[in-house]
């Protein structure tokens, strides 16, 4: 069998190792975006990795051998002019599928994915879990999370690497973060939401279109909206979520009697007709307390519920996860510097409809400054600037608006109502402070471990 895996930046150097184990395999590598050192190609073709050099080469290995038996392995967002036999995901789930033999959760979607799996981190700590979150690779020893790889990325290839790195401790669960669609291999796959649909694949294709790969998952935890729209025809195997009432058809897990506080909120959840994994169909309600200052977060909640729910784990396991829930370090959280409580919108993923949210879950806060910025380059998808000047144009101008690093700057140059822009975050902290402000909303697009020394 010949192997030809496309894209060596987002996981396909790992994923042509692990081919490269399979008897009787010879396996190609097209290292699309030249990312690769020139030293390190050598020395891999030197273990038996044969290296493309353009797109142009596969016409060569085509006409070679008979089509059907080229396997062309290529991630979601890859455009090809070739029919690819798998995605990536579906290549890390035929490679995995005889290796890991307990539940497995993953998250996909466009927002909440590492809130999603912190909280089942919580709920299922009991059982051991493997986690993989873009704040790394965690199991449990003797009761206390231990990290083994800090900052990993969530492309599918990091399934496997989080699963080799896990060997030697006990592993009851996986709970896996992933981008852009999901394996195969979960028990229970959870879209998050489908807050924007960005195009992918050079605008051949939509973000919406790759997460459907979720739908391979034994069953699925949907947001509403997102099922209505886009995967109504998975009905079978489905439960929803979400707080909007005006749907077509009503969320099987809903959130009723919210009292909203930062460090706690309290609600009610309203179970529907939900499916769970043993064939039993539940219609009840219960109470949580957990962190979930704002609506979004309610359905972060929702969601991980709904998993929990689908694999069986009983309402008082939980309520005792999501209440020992205190938010993700940056994601959403709430600290205190100086007398001033600073709610953290820290993301690397930050988009218009992060900042809409974030600015709507503050707008009634007294005493408000509002600082936003951050960088570039963080993930492929990048920020629209002129839309999220129409957003930031919306506060009241009774709010300082205060523009730090790089995106912080291009929006300077857009936006018409009055703000102060600093090249450092430390010196907008500081301005801050001489403000005499009460709370400070802080959104701003980077990965939380590039800030946690500031």
């Amino acid at each position: 069998m010949k192997v030809l895996v496309v894209d060596m930046t987002h996981g396909g150097l790992l994923i042509s190792s692990e081919f490269m184990k399979i008897p009787g395999t010879e396996v190609l590598a097209l290292d699309i975006y030249k990312s690769m050192d020139p030293l390190r190609i050598e020395e891999l073709k030197s273990k038996g990795l044969t290296f493309l050099e353009s797109l142009d080469d596969i016409k060569e290995y085509k006409n070679q051998i008979v089509e059907s038996d080229l396997t062309i392995v290529a991630p979601v967002h890859c455009k090809l002019d070739y029919d690819v036999t798998l995605s990536h995901h579906e290549a890390v789930g035929y490679l995995l599928n005889d290796r890991i033999n307990i539940p497995i959760i993953e998250v996909t979607g466009v927002k909440g994915k590492t809130s999603i799996v912190w909280m089942l981190k919580e709920i299922f700590k009991d059982s051991n879990p493997l986690v993989l979150s873009s704040l790394g690779v965690e199991v449990v020893e003797e009761g206390e999370w231990k990290v083994l790889k800090r900052d990993i990325s969530i492309t599918p290839a990091s399934i496997i690497e989080a699963w080799k790195l896990s060997e030697g401790y006990e592993r009851g669960i996986c709970i896996f973060e992933t981008s852009l669609g999901g394996t195969g291999l979960a028990d229970v796959g959870i879209l998050t939401n489908l807050a924007e649909d960005y195009p992918i694949a050079r605008n051949s294709r939509t973000a919406s279109e790759a997460k459907r790969q979720i739908f391979k998952s034994k069953a699925v935890a949907c947001e509403i909206e997102s099922y209505n729209s886009k995967y109504s025809e998975f009905y079978g195997k489905t439960n929803t979520f979400g707080n909007s009432t005006n749907t077509k058809n009503s969320a099987n897990l809903t959130a009723s009697q919210i009292q909203f506080g930062f460090d706690k909120t309290n609600f009610q959840i309203d179970i529907v007709d939900f499916k769970t994994s043993n064939q039993q169909i539940l219609n009840e309600s219960f109470e949580v307390s957990t962190f979930a200052p704002a609506p979004i977060h309610i359905t972060n909640v929702l969601a991980a519920v709904c998993a929990s729910l689908t694999l069986g784990v009983s309402i008082e396991k939980i309520r005792e996860g999501l209440n020992n829930f205190k938010g993700v370090k940056g994601r959403t959280s709430i600290n205190e510097q100086d007398g001033i409580r600073i709610i953290e919108e820290i993301n690397p993923g930050l988009n218009v409809t992060s900042v809409k949210k974030a600015i709507s879950m503050a707008k009634n806060m007294d005493s408000l400054g509002v600082i936003f910025g951050g960088k570039y380059g963080v993930t492929c998808e990048e920020i629209d600037e002129e839309s999220v000047s129409d957003v930031l144009e919306g506060i009241d101008e009774d709010i300082p608006l205060i523009l730090v690093d790089k995106l912080g700057a291009s929006v300077k140059n857009i936006i018409k109502r009055n703000s102060i822009y600093f090249n450092d975050l430390d010196d907008a902290m500081e301005t801050i402070v001489d403000k005499n402000l009460k709370n400070v909303l802080l959104i701003y697009r980077s990965n939380f471990s590039d800030l946690k020394n500031r």
